[in-house]
Order: structure tokens, then C-alpha cells, then sequence
């Protein structure tokens, strides 16, 4: 094997699993691997590119049959130089509901020459449920550095709740309506944190006041902003997105109970989650999570030391023992 190429899409914007790819090859470059970057032409990635990689076109890539091709899911045609040059081809899928995302009419994976791997073990549950083979895992990993706790979170009077109206707007309104309403018989005095727009550094500053966040995104491969949210000592509630089972542990009994197999994980209970899409529980789990804030002592405690080692697991150490296994 003398390199490894890793395509990265032409998105309009930084996405999660767009910065997830980059944080890959250059992962792979730190562990001395010969990492190629491409394009599918010069200056369509608005990403700030690893330094130090060289970059192709899509077009002039230049691969061998030595060589391995890292595509996400949703851009088959992207692996049409690999094919060409008998590469091995592998595709990385981010998430589950894009699998069969740009696949050309009449073609199934199971005619293209390609590998999987998954960011997620729900995410390659989803392909040996499609595919009928399970592949190997690459989860990605936070920045400790970055997403870490205050030393002392204020007073939770109100409760300060973090959310992020990109992922699925309507829903976290719905949300917010709901709580708002039940407010005066619940008394739960709550203050919401838009977290929307903001650097990576912008968002840890924006979560480590925070004591709860909500998650209102799916579909999901493996969502890192609840894992930086724990990482920030926030207690998490809402929607797993089905990928976020990767590491979402119900805390308390009689939660939601997700259809997918659940690895053995060494923590225990980190937040209260619904089913996708379920505004009802989500308000329970919201509730829930304000609630423990305001009560305090062993419960909360137990919660945020959960979601601590949840958040230490997903470190840049077992990031790159991660990338080394693999590749």
C-alpha cells in the first residue's frame, strides 16, 4: 500500500462529517502515512485543508492499484478514478440515512468493487442490515483542549440550556413551546443558549456554562456536539439520531429503548433520550435533565462522571490507536 487518497466533497459549507474526513487524513499523515488529499477541483472545499498534504484534482488523481481511496457515502461518482486505476476503494459512511444517497439507477453496492467502514457501530449495524455484511468502525474523536468543563457552573437559576437551531429548527421550536408552556406547573425557570454560527472554539465557550444541552439532530452518524456538550460537563437530552447509540446511555430506568444492539460500553447512564422526532419525550427528557441540575447530589454527580468517561473514550489518543488499527 503506498498511499491513501481521501476524497473531500464540494459542500457549500464546514460540515461535521466534512471536518470528520480532514481530521482523518490528517490523523493518518501523523502516523506516517502517505496521505493525498482530492478535490474534486481546486478551491471547491470550504475547509481550511490539513497543512503540509499534497492536493489533486478528482480528475488527475493519479492512483495505482497500491493504493487506497477514502470516499464518504452519497458520492459514488467520486470513486470512479479509483475503479479506473484498480485502487482499493473503501467508503466511509457517516451516516446511515445517506447510504444509498447518488447511487445511478439500477446500481446496488453490491455490483461496485468497495469496502465499508462506519463511524459508528449503529451506523455499521444499519449496512449488515442493508448489505449483509457488518464492517469495521472508525469512530472520530473531540479535542479535550477545546471541550473541556468551566471550573464551577453557575448557579442552575435559571437551568441555562444549549441547543443548535441548524439541526432540524421546527423541532427544537416545538420543543421550547412545549416546555414554555408547561412552565408554570412544572416551575422550571429555564434560559436558552442559540449556539448557531460560531468557530469550534466559539462553541466550547458557548457550552461550558451551560448544564444542559439538547440534542434535536437526526439523522445522525455519530453526533459529536452531545459528546462536546458532555465533554463541557453538561447533562444531555433529546434525539440519539439512531448513530448517537453509539455511546447515548440512558440514565434512570424506563428511558427509550432503541431497536439497535447496544455495545458493552465501560459508563454507565449519561442523559435521557426519546425516540427520533418524538417532541412529547423529548419535553420529558428535557424536564428530567433540568430537574437533576436543580436536585443535585448523587444522581447528578453519578450523570456527569458518566458522561466524562463517555467523553474521554472518544479522545485524540484512542483516535489515532483507532486509525492505526484500521488502516
Amino acid at each position: 500500500m503506498k498511499r491513501i487518497f481521501v476524497f473531500l466533497p464540494p459542500l457549500r459549507s464546514v460540515s461535521g462529517g466534512l471536518a470528520v474526513l480532514a481530521d482523518t487524513a490528517a490523523g493518518l499523515a501523523a502516523l506516517g502515512r502517505d496521505v493525498v488529499l482530492v478535490l474534486r477541483e481546486p478551491g471547491t472545499t470550504p475547509l481550511s485543508l490539513p497543512a503540509g498534504l499534497p492536493v489533486v484534482p478528482l480528475a488527475a488523481a493519479g492512483m495505482t492499484p497500491d493504493d487506497v481511496y477514502l470516499v464518504p457515502e452519497g458520492w459514488p461518482n467520486a470513486l470512479a478514478p479509483g475503479f479506473a486505476a484498480g485502487a482499493r476503494c473503501v467508503v466511509y459512511c457517516q451516516n446511515w440515512a445517506y447510504l444509498f444517497n447518488g447511487l445511478p439507477e439500477g446500481v446496488g453496492w453490491d455490483r461496485l468493487p468497495v469496502s465499508f467502514v462506519a463511524v459508528s457501530d449503529p451506523v455499521a449495524r444499519h449496512i449488515e442490515l442493508a448489505l449483509g455484511t457488518l464492517p469495521p468502525v472508525l469512530r472520530p474523536g473531540i479535542d479535550p483542549a477545546r471541550f473541556h468543563p468551566p471550573a464551577s457552573k453557575p448557579a442552575p437559576d435559571p437551568v441555562r440550556v444549549g441547543f443548535m437551531p441548524r439541526k432540524n429548527k421546527a423541532l427544537a421550536t416545538m420543543i421550547r413551546n412545549v416546555v414554555a408552556a408547561r412552565a408554570p406547573r412544572t416551575g422550571l425557570a429555564l434560559e436558552w443558549v442559540a449556539i448557531d454560527g460560531l468557530p469550534p472554539d466559539g462553541v466550547a465557550e458557548a457550552l461550558r456554562p451551560c448544564h444542559v444541552f439538547l440534542a434535536t439532530g437526526f439523522p445522525e452518524g455519530c453526533p459529536l456536539p452531545p459528546l462536546e456538550a458532555m465533554a463541557c460537563g453538561c447533562v444531555v437530552a433529546g434525539f440519539a439520531g439512531f448513530g448517537g447509540f453509539d455511546y447515548m446511555r440512558q440514565a434512570g430506568d424506563g428511558g427509550y429503548v432503541p431497536s439497535v444492539p447496544l455495545r458493552g460500553v465501560p459508563w454507565g447512564g449519561n442523559g435521557f433520550y426519546a425516540a427520533d422526532n418524538d417532541v412529547f419525550g423529548a419535553t420529558a427528557c428535557l424536564e428530567a435533565a433540568a430537574r437533576l441540575w436543580l436536585e443535585g447530589g448523587e444522581a447528578l454527580e453519578g450523570v456527569l462522571a458518566n458522561s466524562k468517561r463517555t467523553a474521554v473514550a472518544y479522545g485524540p489518543g484512542q483516535r489515532l490507536q483507532c486509525l492505526k488499527d484500521f488502516f
